[in-house]
């Protein structure tokens, strides 16, 4: 898994998704910006997490184990049953 690079601040956060309460538009692939990166943080059950490009990746993300988002990497989760996670944005 990717680590955010240390010179990145963290600036915003989504609010806390449930399985019920999940955007859809996560669940497709997405980008982030130029300069943006992501952070998928669960707190509790399990999240699929996977990376489109340049090179296919698909991760289990549990509490104690972030997703890392990219810049510009397009992206998507999928529910694997009841889960609670946030998302941190980095620039």
């Amino acid at each position: 898994m990717k680590t955010l690079p240390e010179h990145v601040k963290q600036y915003k956060s989504t609010p806390e998704f449930t399985q019920d309460s999940v955007p859809q538009g996560l669940q497709r692939n997405h980008t982030t910006a130029a300069g943006v990166w992501g952070r998928i943080v669960v707190s509790e059950g399990s999240l699929s997490y996977a990376i489109e490009e340049p090179q296919a990746e698909q991760h289990v993300l549990v509490p104690g184990s972030c997703g890392i988002v990219e810049p510009q990497v397009p992206h998507h989760v999928a529910l694997t049953g009841p889960v609670r996670f946030c998302v941190e944005f980095y620039r």
